[in-house]
């Protein structure tokens, strides 16, 4: 299969019910909203999906509902990463079933491993998966910084490119030098304060969390970026730096770039901010605190993007 990794590619949030069920409602809503703000791609199960904290039947549930409402028209990638390597390939096998186009494979989380004991674990797994696969690097949830090493024997094996949500620029741009002559392997960055970057180096675009909620806004910054139209670019990166002193700053640990997604969704009508356990949703006050943001950023984004 062809599949070219470009562009933004949101990591979807999980729409969830107060009862813990998913939202479907909200679920078609929030496809709609993605896709009608012109994304490259939908990534299912990543950590603003929520993912280790959904049974496996919900995670099914959520894969096959979503590529249903998807129905093809952008790709759809789909986080496998787990403790039990049974589990990952049943999730795979799953969200082949359900007309996914690709997997997503980050170390698996607890145990500390080491680079060869990683490199291992993918030598077992990719033979068995039934998608391409993308890798990914989130070493504040993993306990494993992927080495380049590892990254060419992940492609070795067939990998599409790779995720990285370490927040080191440094080893962002390591990484896009690396690959420089393979432009078939995509360097996709999950900081999406870092997407203009990324594109002038010779990246390929973002799993940007924020484009769950403004997916216009990040379009633009990777059409601005790739087109070096730099004033345009200058405009809109401020204001997707202006999300970190503002939704992303409401409330308090790293949990609140999760929360402030799904409570940002939520005032904007398109889902339910419900979140599944140990997270949970912001309380009245954060929630109008963030309406408030919501506001004013429509105010002024509509003459940026259009």
């Amino acid at each position: 299969m062809n599949l070219e990794l470009k562009g933004i590619i949101p990591p979807m949030v999980t729409p969830l019910t107060e009862n813990g069920d998913l939202d479907d409602k909200g679920l078609r809503k929030l496809v709609e909203h993605l896709i009608s703000g012109g994304v490259h791609g939908i990534f299912l199960l990543g950590t603003n999906g929520e993912s280790p904290s959904l049974t496996y039947e919900l995670r099914k549930e959520l894969i096959s509902k979503a590529c249903e409402y998807i129905a093809g028209r952008v790709p759809v990638l789909v986080g496998i990463t787990d403790t039990s390597f049974q589990g990952s390939l049943a999730i795979a096998h799953h969200s082949k079933k359900a007309g996914a186009d690709a997997v997503v494979i980050a170390p698996p989380y607890y145990f500390p491993i080491s680079q060869n004991e990683m490199v291992d674990y993918l030598e077992s797994l990719v033979p068995k998966l039934p998608l391409p696969f993308m890798m990914y690097n989130m070493p504040s949830c993993t306990k494993l910084h992927l080495s380049i090493e590892t990254l060419r024997r992940a492609k070795e094996l067939g990998a599409l490119g790779v995720k990285d949500s370490s927040g080191n620029i440094d080893y962002l741009y390591s990484l896009i030098e690396a690959f420089k002559n393979s432009p078939e392997f995509a360097i996709i960055v999950g900081t999406e304060s870092y997407l203009p970057e990324t594109i002038q180096k010779g990246g390929h675009g973002a799993v940007a969390g924020g484009a769950n909620f403004f997916p216009r806004l990040f379009v633009e910054l990777y059409n601005a970026s790739v087109d070096n139209n730099l004033v345009k670019v200058a405009e809109l990166h401020q204001k997707v730096k202006g999300l970190y002193n503002t939704i992303y700053s409401v409330g308090k640990y790293e949990s609140r770039y999760t929360k402030g997604t799904k409570c940002a969704l939520a005032v904007m009508g398109i889902c339910e901010d419900y979140m599944a356990l140990p997270l949970r949703k912001f309380a009245d006050i954060e929630r109008e605190i963030i309406r408030g943001y919501i506001k004013d950023f429509d105010k002024n984004l509509h003459d940026v993007t259009m």
